[in-house]
């Protein structure tokens, strides 16, 4: 343990002169290393903390953090070697490199209700200004207003658009970015919105809001299945504390009778 320390120190004092440089070594093999990236990563950084936050910034902190414990862990198997040592410092490298993704995945799971919302409300505003202005504009002129996670997405979008690619390319990796429930399905008809003929858009219109109003009622019930789950849960707990409460008076008076007689 006193050797792991000092270890832990002389690399620490390594790094912070910069003659271990973590940094270079993350630029080097900056490719490499975005292999291993998680699918969701970059949405699950713009699900918690919003658009302000570079998931690039995030992920090469996370990676530094891998490097040092890798090192770490290095060394302290080459002066004192065993098969136990080696399995050990494999879980901690696992669990340092994993650490932050779990949980920011815990965050979204126990807060997907919030986060796919988002969307619904988000398309409202959509249908609203294509009352008077094309998809893409907007789209354009949504994004002031638009939920802090879907702000860098929607940018990227239009900024595609307008360098002239007409086709529903856009939509689907903006579903993509942010797979939030139904997201694919409704850029599908957000783009064959943007496509329609002038003279149907009310009717076109009326179905997009049709289908926001569906999305929007799917999301209120499962707000609403949720909170009833969660009051069924603290309901049943309640129940067993009061039960086994009960039962364990009982059982003590009988205790008491059996020792009195």
């Amino acid at each position: 343990m006193e050797f792991a320390i000092v270890i832990v120190i002389i690399i620490f004092t390594l790094s912070y002169n910069g003659t271990l440089s973590t940094k270079k070594l993350y630029e080097d093999n900056k490719q490499l290393f975005a292999l291993l990236k998680e699918k969701d990563y970059d949405f699950l950084v713009k699900a918690k903390y919003g658009g302000d936050v570079d998931p690039n910034l995030m992920f090469e902190a996370r990676i530094k953090q891998l490097i040092m414990a890798v090192v770490i862990v290095l060394a302290v198997l080459l002066f004192n070697f065993s098969w136990i040592n080696l399995i050990i410092g494999a879980l901690i490298i696992i669990v340092v490199y994993k650490n932050q993704y779990s949980s920011m995945k815990g965050y979204y799971k126990k807060h997907l209700t919030e986060i796919d919302q988002t969307l619904p409300y988000y398309l409202k505003s959509i249908e609203i200004l294509a009352q008077h202005y094309t998809i893409p504009v907007a789209i354009s002129k949504s994004i002031e207003t638009a939920p802090p996670m879907f702000k860098e997405g929607l940018t990227e979008m239009i900024h595609k658009i307008d360098n002239g690619d007409s086709s529903i390319n856009p939509y689907i990796e903006f579903a993509e970015q942010y797979p939030v429930r139904d997201s694919l399905r409704m850029m599908r008809l957000l783009y064959r919105l943007s496509i329609g003929a002038q003279e149907n858009k009310q009717e076109q219109l009326s179905v997009f809001s049709k289908s926001v109003s569906s999305l929007q009622n799917k999301a209120r019930e499962q707000k609403y299945a949720k909170r009833l789950n969660k009051m069924e849960k603290k309901t049943l707990a309640m129940l067993m504390v009061t039960g086994g409460g009960t039962m364990l008076v009982l059982f003590i008076a009988m205790m008491m009778m059996m020792m009195n007689m």
